[in-house]
């Protein structure tokens, strides 16, 4: 067998080793079975990384093998840690393969030296770049320049992409009327990528990660600064023919004189040599159909060139000689049009439209087009070879594009583009003009009608983000019309490997708050809550496509409120539109994941994580870090929280597929946090202690939302050994003791935090700590139970002294009686104590902890109390006709708060205390 470990992360790893002043020895192994989630093979795979977790203390990073079945390579790094040093998640890498097995044996074993492993991948570095040999391509990676591919080459020496590049568009303006079209005022803009930084992994035999960051930079000599900066993340696998590349980009823009026409990336093809009849274009149709034509066609002419001539060019294949063509044909082919260009335009989810020329100056011919097109584009030659550039998700990102440029010239060109030229302006300009709302008692006021938090000057995209995944492929021919279908379908849907959910339930490394459907069968009750998960997963995602809840920024998102009356979901009523993780639905379809396998619910919830960790936050300015809460546009609302950026909403992606490093970026985002209450109070419009923000002063945050998320990305940073895991593992013990040192611990509801070293102290209604209480419904409801509860797993035995009971005094009497609130507190609060179905997940994990048999009883209590649970027939009802503008399926009693919050206290306290379930509900 062939063996490896990422060699990366040595140091790392010696790091642990001697902090925990122990050498291991264990001799175990352990073989875990993985799976493909789409339940079988695929037809294609370009190379795969996926994520694996372990138990606490088993195997060790300086003693350990990884060994997959069916003596293939495997490429292993440690992506996470448990307290003691052992290791807690790893990522692996498999090579591209002709034939996959339809599952897995991953093998670690301890006690054995390293194994040495043949090198699939060849990575050259020079000062000017670095080429990426996989066995089956070579790329090249300019250091500086407007390229960020020079070259790609196959194996048999044939250059098929050239000057790969990034292009944008953008124009100062924006034409408010038809008649206004031409305003002369309005200044346009091209630009292209310029480099700033690239890098490569190390020691990697099965996968290469090139990266590249950069701004887009003025092409033409327009006036106008670089901006819109960019990650690029190049993917290479050992045999493989695919690159993959993940595209992010941040708008760092001025929305009301920024206004993007087009984003693309592109790519030069070489056609010297080729003849015209030769030359192949191949566009994505639907379900894996395609456009297949040729620049000169030669089919359905006047005369017959003959049948395998015909039959040749339409497959691709190099057409006979064209000596044996009947000369009827062969003497004219000066007079039959070469097609120099094609574009399809995909201006909405549910058509796209084909046009072709013979060159600029000339008008178009109308392609009859489709619904949803694939999203990939071939250009290439039947002896000189291709490429085929494919984005991911293209429908659902709309709109998008793919060109063919100068197809008959000796160098084409492939666009694909993540926002159309075609379209109209990107406009991201608020929806209104503020409303006249000028003071916070104002907007305060209109809070209580649209639900918007709304204040000047904090609408504003700058700093948001947006990643697509793209992938290219290279050819020494014209593909088949069949493989390069299923490239689409790869393309759309990359394989994906996972480990038995009881596996990983069992191993904890994911958390102990979820657990496989599995262990419930038992029960009718629990049937009966695992069918009403299934309904709210299914019906989410049903409402997506029916909904068509798809965009360039929208796509991934979900929105949070129904309007009963127009049988739509209240897209345009301030804080009802967007739902931007209001109270964690991410929460619920991770785990739902975990715990069941789904394909369709993995890839909502990729989906889900895409969006929300990139288009929902602030990634670059004063608010980088934050999230901004729920609305008809998602940056518009002011309150601009943690909760909405909390690392908690990432990890389960970022383990589960090796340690996404657009992932990881995000999270380490995160880490500065809380720098931002020294400058921003998220109290600003209600608070009356007096107490204002000023940097490098404690800030005041609040126990539940706000320290919830600043714990989860210190949690996330000591796991995963970043560069910032000890000042992230001071600041979150510090955040604990100095909850316990609080006269009412976590029912004091906010603190002094000091940004420097994580301290605490009373918060400003109480500098002598005499005892506040100030509660809040929402404190719990962004995933404090589930950080708290893996924060308890990890530190083991070396938890702060006193901080489990502070936390389980706050699950406890968060819903107790009021009696016994104020026997404890002096006061209660249960007219506010709302969300029961909620935080019944709280007293869940209370019996996780004590065995206290009061917490089951009271769970179930509380999850039976309010929410879905009091809904009685889990259906739709299918609507037709003048009431709806598509028939839809509608539950109106449903919102996305209810579906999470039932969701989420389902799925927990179904693992914690499946014992204590009622006979009924």
């Amino acid at each position: 067998m062939l063996h490896s470990f990422f060699a990366a992360l040595t140091a790392t790893a010696a790091l642990v080793q001697r902090s925990s002043g122990q050498q291991y020895q264990n001799n175990t192994d352990e073989s875990v079975n993985v799976r493909w989630i789409d339940g079988s093979a695929p037809a294609y795979n370009s190379g795969t990384t996926f994520g694996l977790p372990w138990a606490r203390g088993k195997f060790f990073p300086n003693g350990t093998n990884f060994a997959i079945s069916g003596d293939g390579a495997l490429q292993s790094w440690v992506t996470a840690y448990w307290n003691d040093g052992s290791i807690k998640w790893t990522g692996h890498a498999i090579p591209a393969s002709e034939a996959s097995q339809e599952s897995y044996v991953i093998t670690a074993s301890s006690g054995a030296g390293n194994a040495s492993q043949p090198a699939g991948v060849t990575t050259l570095s020079s000062d000017d770049g670095i080429t990426v040999d996989t066995g089956k391509i070579s790329v090249s990676f300019p250091r500086t320049g407007n390229n960020v591919i020079d070259q790609i080459t196959t194996a048999g020496g044939k250059v098929v992409g050239q000057n790969g590049k990034l292009v944008l568009h953008s124009q100062s303006g924006v034409s408010e009327d038809i008649q206004d079209r031409g305003n002369s005022s309005i200044g346009y803009f091209g630009f292209e990528s310029a480099i700033d930084n690239v890098t490569v992994s190390e020691n990697s035999p099965v996968r290469t990660l090139v990266t590249v960051r950069g701004k887009h930079q003025v092409a033409n000599g327009e006036d106008h600064d670089d901006w819109l900066q960019f990650v690029l993340r190049f993917y290479l696998y050992a045999n493989s023919d695919a690159i993959r590349l993940v595209h992010s980009v941040v708008f760092d823009g001025n929305s009301t004189g920024d206004f993007i026409t087009g984003v693309g990336v592109r790519f030069e093809v070489p056609l010297t040599d080729e003849e015209l009849y030769n030359r192949h274009v191949r566009i994505a149709g639907v379900d894996g159909g395609m456009l297949s034509e040729a620049v000169k066609g030669i089919t359905g002419l006047r005369r017959d060139p003959g049948e395998e001539v015909r039959s040749a060019q339409f497959n691709g294949e190099a057409t006979p000689s064209i000596d044996t063509w009947d000369t009827r044909v062969s003497s004219r082919l000066q007079w039959i049009p070469d097609w120099n260009d094609y574009t399809l335009s995909q201006l909405s989810p549910d058509g796209f439209t084909l046009k072709k020329r013979t060159k600029p100056g000339q008008s178009w011919v109308n392609i009859p087009g489709s619904t949803r097109s694939g999203g990939l584009a071939y250009l290439g030659g039947a002896t000189q070879g291709g490429l085929a550039v494919g984005l991911r998700n293209f429908w659902k990102h709309y709109p998008v594009g793919l060109d063919i440029r100068d197809a008959a010239t000796d160098v084409g060109q492939i666009t694909a583009w993540l926002y159309s030229p075609e379209a109209p302006p990107l406009d991201l300009r608020p929806y209104h003009d503020g409303l006249g709302l000028e003071t916070y008692e104002e907007q305060l006021d209109a809070l209580e009608i649209t639900y918007e938090d709304w204040e000047e000057g904090f609408d504003t995209p700058y700093g948001v983000a947006r990643t697509n995944e793209l992938y290219i492929y290279a050819f020494d021919q014209t593909p088949p019309q069949d493989h390069l279908s299923t490239l689409i379908e790869h393309t759309n849907t990359p394989p994906v490997l996972y480990a038995e959910p009881e596996y990983v339930h069992e191993t904890k490394a994911a958390g102990n708050w979820w657990a496989p459907p599995s262990s419930n069968t038992s029960s009718d009750v629990a049937a009966k809550i695992e069918s009403n998960l299934e309904f709210l997963a299914k019906f989410y995602q049903d409402q997506v496509e029916q909904r068509r809840w798809y965009g360039f920024f929208d796509s991934g998102d979900i929105m949070h409120t129904y309007d009963v009356d127009r049988h739509q979901w209240r897209y345009d009523i301030g804080g009802y539109a967007w739902d931007n993780s209001e109270l964690s639905p991410d929460l619920f379809f991770w785990p739902q994941f975990l715990r069941t396998g789904n394909k369709d619910v993995y890839r909502f919830s990729e989906a889900l994580t895409r969006h929300t960790g990139e288009v929902d936050v602030y990634h670059i300015g004063q608010w980088k870090g934050l999230g901004t809460r729920h609305g008809v546009q998602h940056w518009g609302d002011s309150a601009k929280q943690a909760r909405i950026s909390t690392a908690q909403y990432r990890k389960i992606f970022y383990f589960v597929s090796g340690g996404d490093e657009r992932v990881g970026e995000l999270v380490d985002e995160t880490l500065d946090t809380d720098k931002t209450y020294e400058r921003l109070d998220p109290n600003r419009k209600v608070r009356t202690d007096g107490w204002e923000p000023a940097p490098g002063q404690p800030a005041t945050i609040g126990l539940g939302t706000d320290w919830s998320a600043l714990a989860a990305s210190w949690l996330l940073e000591w796991e995963r050994r970043g560069s910032r895991w000890q000042e992230a593992k001071t600041k979150l013990t510090n955040t604990m003791i100095g909850v316990v040192n609080l006269k009412n611990g976590f029912v004091t509801g906010s603190a002094l935090f000091n940004s420097e070293d994580g301290t605490l102290s009373p918060p400003p209604t109480d500098p002598d700590n005499e005892g506040v209480v100030a509660v809040s419904h929402l404190a719990g409801a962004f995933g404090l139970m589930e950080v708290i509860a893996e924060i308890i797993e990890q530190f083991d035995d070396d938890l702060p002294e006193g901080f489990q009971q502070a936390w389980l005094d706050y699950c406890y009497y968060y819903r107790a009686p009021a009696a016994e609130q104020t026997a404890r507190y002096g006061t209660n609060w249960t007219r506010t104590a709302t969300l029961r179905q909620d935080h019944s997940r709280l007293l869940a994990h209370g019996y996780y902890l004590t065995q206290n048999q009061t917490y089951a009883d009271r769970a179930w209590s509380e999850f039976e109390a309010d929410g879905l649970n009091t809904t009685g027939t889990w259906e739709v009802e299918r609507l037709n006709g003048s009431e709806v503008l598509a028939p839809v399926d509608e539950a109106t009693w449903i919102s996305t708060n209810e579906a999470a919050n039932y969701g989420l206290a389902a799925i927990v306290n179904l693992a914690y205390i499946p014992e204590a379930l009622p006979e009924s509900l």
